[in-house]
């Protein structure tokens, strides 16, 4: 190696906490029986979207203060940003569990999303508002009809709906990568 690419351990990257056998057998079991309960939910309302509808709402107050544009998406986006911001600290603080959650249900959160964009153009589902229910408007009905793509709600539904899926999956197979790795690391 050259002298001026060497690491010192002081500056190193700093491992990710472990999982314990017992903790990664429990965390596996508490997605999996997740899991099974989005699989098999026809209401596309999970038990963790009441937490993500009080989320959601909040975020229209508070992107309200920026404008009525910003406060339509606000919903939507502080309900991203929320775990997606505790996924970086659990990141920064290399907590592997703690990433696991917090990336999971950002990405459960996207099922939530998609089936509100699915109902843009039928406007089927009860509106829930902070504000007035009298004035009460679909978020994505606007924002789909102010893009151009009301016509498209259901097809962009399903792929975010997917992206959703495949980021709960993959957040997943992070984990246990990462569990098998500090148990070939450890023995």
């Amino acid at each position: 190696m050259q002298a001026g690419f060497a690491r010192s351990p002081e500056i190193s990257e700093p491992d990710w906490q472990p999982i314990s056998t017992p903790g990664a057998i429990g965390w596996l079991a508490f997605y999996a029986l997740f899991l099974i309960h989005a699989i098999i939910n026809k209401t596309g309302f999970l038990i963790i979207d009441h937490v993500n509808l009080i989320v959601h709402e909040s975020g229209h107050l508070l992107f309200g203060w920026f404008g009525r544009t910003l406060g339509v998406w606000g919903g939507t986006l502080m309900e991203l940003l929320v775990p997606l911001a505790l996924a970086a600290y659990f990141t920064i603080s290399r907590q592997t569990t703690g990433t696991a959650f917090t990336t999971f249900f950002l990405f459960e959160n996207f099922l939530y999303i998609s089936v509100y964009m699915a109902d843009a153009r039928t406007q089927q589902l009860p509106l829930v508002t902070v504000g007035d229910p009298e004035n009460a408007e679909h978020d994505w009905f606007r924002i789909f009809s102010s893009l151009g793509i009301l016509q498209h709600d259901t097809q962009i539904a399903a792929v975010t709906k997917c992206i959703g899926w495949l980021g709960m999956l993959g957040t997943l197979a992070w984990m246990v990568h990462r569990f098998l790795n500090a148990q070939r690391t450890k023995g």
